[in-house]
């Protein structure tokens, strides 16, 4: 393989898996800035990067037909994968700190086992149990330090099942969308889900919210817009192309530095500093998430 095409290949990775572990923190600041609705800016996120996906699904446009059935599983899994899955993770970030909830949604290789052991009759190997094991050791050391009878406790926990939904709903995704992506093309799945998923955030803003929520400070349309390009539409791109080059082996290995880099960039920009049992507890995550998502050559 060309020394410089792998380069390139790295580069993409690492910006991609960077642009993605920086959407929580950018939801957060949001969230700061102004008394925003996770529905007005699921809302924006949404439609501002939908030209970018409408180019892209033209651009690929002369690929070849897509049957009902195909179009159908391409509608629900937009709905589930896409719009479900942001709009728990939306939710679930009003009340967890960035760094808790990426490593949260981190769990959703593991949950791939699972859901491929319950339905699949995938049965998960000895090196697949004892890395769900480890990850959800790791979990329950990251969420116990927060966990009390306290009503910000039980707001942080509501919010930690949030977004373990949106996990779930992300893995439910992958396991059945597999298949799908190999007949209609990984470029054209994406961005007819993303297309698809636009249309329900824009019918929940429309019936929840009134026009006056897009009255915003301009700092905080600047956050949304920074959220659609480079923390949407860029890292598909970008973790596209970086698979193609260097294969997913090598790109889980640069991905689980998305959960290290939003849990620095939280401590950086939002002091979402974690303890040191959180600490202890993000690694064995990432630990364990590696271990099932690595394969020996």
């Amino acid at each position: 393989m060309n020394s410089s095409y792998r380069f390139w290949g790295i580069a993409f990775a690492l910006a991609g898996t960077i642009s993605f572990a920086f959407r929580p923190i950018l939801i957060k600041l949001g969230y700061s800035m102004h008394p925003v609705s996770a529905t007005t800016l699921l809302f924006l996120r949404m439609t501002l990067s939908l030209p970018f996906f409408l180019a892209m699904a033209w651009w690929m446009r002369a690929g070849s037909p897509i049957s009902r059935r195909d179009w159908a599983g391409i509608v629900g899994l937009g709905f589930l994968g896409y719009y479900l899955a942001s709009l728990l993770d939306f939710l679930g970030l009003q009340y967890v700190s960035a760094g808790v909830g990426r490593l949260i949604m981190f769990l959703y290789p593991t949950l791939v086992i699972i859901l491929s052991a319950l339905f699949l009759k995938k049965n998960p190997t000895a090196k697949e149990l004892a890395a769900l094991a480890i990850t959800y050791t790791g979990i329950a050391l990251v969420l116990s330090s927060q966990i009390a009878a306290a009503p910000e406790s039980r707001l942080f926990v509501f919010g930690a099942l949030l977004i373990f939904s949106s996990a779930m709903c992300y893995a439910v995704y992958l396991v059945t969308g597999s298949q799908l992506v190999k007949r209609v093309g990984s470029g054209r799945f994406t961005a007819y889900t993303m297309i698809v998923s636009t249309i329900p955030a824009m019918i929940q803003f429309a019936v929840l919210e009134a026009p006056a929520a897009l009255q915003l400070p301009t700092q905080l349309w600047w956050v949304a817009i920074v959220l659609a390009v480079a923390c949407t539409v860029l890292p598909v791109l970008l973790v596209a192309e970086a698979l193609k080059r260097i294969g997913a082996n090598h790109f889980a290995l640069i991905g689980a530095l998305g959960p290290v880099t939003t849990v620095l960039a939280d401590f950086a920009l939002l002091d979402g500093a974690l303890s040191a049992a959180q600490i202890a507890g993000a690694a064995l995550v990432i630990s364990g998430v590696l271990l099932v998502t690595i394969k020996r050559n």
